[in-house]
């Protein structure tokens, strides 16, 4: 991680090795924390987040859920988010916002107290790396299942969500995996350690539903109407593990992720082992949004107000 110069920590901008919290603090116990990940694009028009007010929504969404009382309103914490990449100068970056119940209760339910509330920024590449993008990478099925229902609520973007996560993500690597895919409770496709899954057969697209334990992604939202604009149509629909060993393209989405190809799946290659050509079609049309060769029809990109 590249560290900038301030974080935007409990009201203020502090510098960034003083962005601190108590060993006590609740979320580090029990993992009561929200957040997102806002990426912040250096377009032909000037620095750009990209779904700054969809990510911030579920960010809010994600509190809600956990009954997290929020200290400050989304207009707000909208505004700092433009002042830390403005602080820190930066016309790239990865946005971190993150409230998480703070120190002042040991108790499984907290305190009842607004939870506390940090920004960071920094400059981030892409997240399965550069070659990633062109060439795709190698996934397995992992052994661990996502989230049952009325677990764990999934459309929430909470840290403890994550130890899911994780254990997907590290068997993935231990197995010589880019990533890993987790299958939902009913053995169905649910989607990747960070990321969702789009599926190609017989030139249509599927996408596994919101049921299916999945997070309900920004960049997976934008993928869908892309490919709807181009005129293929998209199912949301149940998906056998199966399916991910005779499908014509497999690729993954997320904020962090962006777009990227999947080239093999449990050791077996999807097609030629290559990215694919819907895929890199909707690669494209992606990174045209930054350069002006795609229209943002949806005002998706709103620019960093210095």
């Amino acid at each position: 991680m590249e560290e900038t110069e301030f974080i935007w920590h409990k009201g203020q901008l502090v510098p960034w090795k003083d962005a601190t919290v108590h060993v006590m603090t609740h979320a580090l116990h029990y993992g009561s924390s929200v957040f997102e990940g806002i990426r912040v694009y250096d377009t032909n028009n000037g620095p750009a987040f990209l779904c700054l007010s969809r990510h911030l929504r579920r960010f809010y969404d994600s509190a809600r859920i956990y009954r997290m009382d929020m200290p400050l309103e989304i207009e707000a914490l909208t505004a700092v988010c433009h002042q830390v990449i403005t602080a820190n100068k930066l016309k790239t970056a990865y946005v971190r916002p993150l409230a998480y119940r703070g120190y002042g209760a040991i108790t499984v339910y907290g305190s009842p107290d607004p939870a506390e509330v940090t920004v960071a920024a920094f400059p981030w590449g892409a997240y399965l790396g550069e070659d990633a993008i062109k060439n795709g990478v190698d996934v397995g099925v992992s052994s661990w299942t996502r989230l049952a229902p009325n677990t764990l609520p999934t459309m929430a973007k909470a840290g403890g969500n994550y130890l899911s996560s994780q254990l997907i993500s590290m068997e993935a690597h231990r197995h010589g995996y880019a990533e890993g895919i987790g299958l939902d409770a009913t053995g169905n496709i649910s989607e990747g350690a960070g990321e969702n899954i789009f599926i190609v057969r017989e030139g249509v697209i599927y996408t596994p539903p919101l049921s299916a334990a999945i997070l309900p992604g920004i960049t997976r939202g934008i993928t869908i109407d892309l490919a709807r604009r181009f005129g293929y149509e998209v199912r949301e629909e149940n998906l056998p593990r199966e399916v991910l060993y005779v499908a014509e393209e497999v690729f993954m989405t997320g904020t962090a992720t962006e777009i990227v190809a999947v080239r093999s799946v449990d050791g077996i290659q999807v097609q030629t082992g290559t990215r694919r050509p819907i895929t890199e079609k909707l690669q494209n049309a992606f990174y045209g949004l930054f350069d002006g060769t795609t229209e943002d029809c949806q005002g998706w990109l709103e620019p960093v107000k210095g």
